[in-house]
Order: structure tokens, then C-alpha cells, then sequence
């Protein structure tokens, strides 16, 4: 196995604990899914996915990956955006 090959493993790995770790942290009551943490984690790990299966010509699941990255990008935006708006009083 080349050099790169082994790169990629890790970074697919890297990404399914991440992703894994997200959920159970979420599960456990630990993380909030409007959270950054939890969002970011997602991305992150969608991230790696999308590398991993592409390198590996797996595109349902780079296609999958691409889609859950901009969900959570989505949601990244819209909890910024909520925490920037002035509140009404």
C-alpha cells in the first residue's frame, strides 16, 4: 500500500470516529444539534468522507458526504446568523 493510500485510510477513519463521536456525544445529551460543536464535527467528518470515497471511486458516498457537509454548512449559518440578530425586547 503506497504512502498516499494509507493518507487516505487515515483520513477516512479519522472521519467515520468523528462523525461516530458527533452522534454519540448528541445521543448522550452532551452536544446540541443546533450546536457549532456538533455542526462542525459533521462537516469535518463529511469532509474526510468526501476524500476517502472519491479517492476510492465510491461517488454515492462522496455525493452523500457533499450533501451532509452543506446541510451542516446550512445549519452553521443559520445559528450564526440567529446569534448575530439584535434581540426584540
Amino acid at each position: 500500500m503506497s504512502a498516499e493510500a494509507i493518507i487516505i485510510e487515515v483520513i477516512g477513519w479519522s472521519a467515520a470516529v468523528l462523525i461516530l463521536t458527533a452522534y454519540i456525544l448528541l445521543s448522550l445529551g452532551k452536544l446540541a444539534a443546533r450546536g457549532y460543536i456538533y455542526q462542525w464535527m459533521n462537516v469535518i467528518g463529511a469532509a474526510g468522507f468526501i476524500v476517502n470515497s472519491g479517492y476510492n471511486g465510491a461517488i454515492p458516498s462522496a455525493v452523500l458526504n457533499i450533501v451532509w457537509a452543506g446541510i451542516g454548512l446550512f445549519t452553521i449559518s443559520i445559528i450564526w446568523r440567529a446569534r448575530k440578530a439584535p434581540i426584540a425586547r
